[in-house]
């Protein structure tokens, strides 16, 4: 029930903020597409494939990230250092775990939507990518990675700007890199290794597999989950020591 009271607070907030939530998950993946995927999409394969059959899942890669992260990171981070708010949660009756758990569904949730909605513009202009459950499913642990990522962040951080330099070190060298918009084949090995076992990367190279039809490595759903598990206990972990 303080599962499920925590996501119902949260549904609220997302109806009277619909158009503006809307708004911010269309913008920045919009303009990727238009620059990157239409604009030189004609003109460009990779792998095969039109460049914008690459970019789509690579940007629903990276739009559910970012969703996901700011949904609880930004608003957890100004709740619990400058309007208080976030310390009703703290003295109420409610395990750890379930504030925790709640919280990074909602941000999960968030993320699942703005994936959607560029699912949607994608297919209104041609591009009919194969859906399956397990694309589903990747998107959901790509929300509950980077959203448990999010709340580790608001526990730790303790400025706004502190939060910034946190997104600007954490997220936004994933956004370039990660395969989002271009292959990793032609970078050196040594450089490569390490990109390949960034959590967006695993979803990147999930999402483009089967948005082509073919089979997911199961290596990319274990190493997404255990980056999951990690970054859920650590964000208990550190909402114990805010409580402590």
């Amino acid at each position: 029930m303080v599962f499920c009271a925590i996501l119902w607070e949260e549904w609220i907030v997302f109806k009277r903020q619909f158009k503006q939530i809307t708004a911010s998950a269309l913008i920045s993946p919009l303009m990727y597409m238009l620059a990157f995927g239409w604009g030189l999409g004609n003109n460009i394969t990779v792998n095969g494939l039109p460049y914008i059959y690459f970019i789509v899942p690579g940007i629903i890669a990276l739009t559910t990230m970012n969703t996901s992260y700011s949904a609880v990171a930004v608003l957890l981070n100004i709740h619990r250092l400058y309007d208080k708010t976030f310390e009703q949660y703290l003295i109420a009756p409610i395990p750890i775990y379930f504030l925790t758990l709640g919280k990074i569904t909602a941000g999960m949730l968030r993320g699942m939507y703005s994936g959607t909605i560029i699912l949607l513009i994608a297919w209104i202009f041609g591009v009919h990518i194969h859906l399956t459950p397990m694309f589903i499913l990747i998107m959901a642990l790509n929300g509950l990675t980077f959203a448990s990522l999010g709340f580790f962040a608001a526990m730790v951080v303790n400025s706004h700007a502190e939060m910034n330099r946190f997104s600007t070190f954490a997220i936004t060298p994933m956004t370039f890199i990660c395969g989002t918009f271009f292959s990793l084949d032609n970078l050196p090995y040594a450089v490569k290794i390490f990109i390949d076992i960034l959590p967006l990367t695993q979803v990147s190279t999930a999402l483009r597999t089967i948005a082509s039809g073919g089979v997911v490595n199961p290596r990319n759903v274990i190493v997404l989950f255990m980056y999951f598990v990690a970054l859920f206990l650590l964000s208990i972990r550190s909402c114990y020591k805010v409580n402590a």
